[in-house]
């Protein structure tokens, strides 16, 4: 298993493809929700996956303070279904935790978390903020660490 950390100028078009194409296998068809997850905000995030056998098994994007959030933000945290049960979702949130300190020298965090993954959340240090709400047609709560 490898870790990449790279700003979306960095990314091979192979791996860009790689990452958008798990992003809809997993949000749009699997979640089933259809929404618009070319956001223009890729071109302003730091970009981490890992990669097993040649393969993107885990993906999430983090920003900068402002650039999504008040606070530093990640998301987009999405583990193959292929790689699940591997604690591919605890390595991709403690790399966007350390790699937020290490780029922007803060550890304060502002995310818009899937309501159902709001104990996975607590567990990595973040609290709930305010009250359920719709985001595309899912449940979500605003958490921060």
């Amino acid at each position: 298993m490898e870790r990449y950390s790279k700003a979306y100028t960095e990314l091979s078009v192979e791996e860009l493809y790689e990452i958008l194409q798990l992003r809809a296998q997993v949000f749009v068809v699997e979640q089933e929700c259809a929404y618009q997850d070319l956001d223009g905000k890729d071109t302003i995030a730091t970009h981490i996956f890992f990669k097993e056998d040649g393969i993107i098994c885990a993906y999430a994007r983090f920003f900068g303070p402002g650039d999504y959030f008040k606070y530093s933000s990640f998301g987009r945290l999405v583990v193959h279904p292929n790689y699940r049960g591997e604690n591919y979702g605890n390595m991709l949130i403690d790399a966007c935790i350390s790699g937020i300190y290490e780029v922007f020298k803060t550890e304060d965090i502002q995310i818009s978390a899937q309501n159902y993954l709001k104990k996975f959340y607590e567990r990595h240090g973040f609290e709930k903020r305010g009250t359920i709400y719709l985001e595309d047609g899912i449940k979500h709560i605003s958490m921060k660490i």
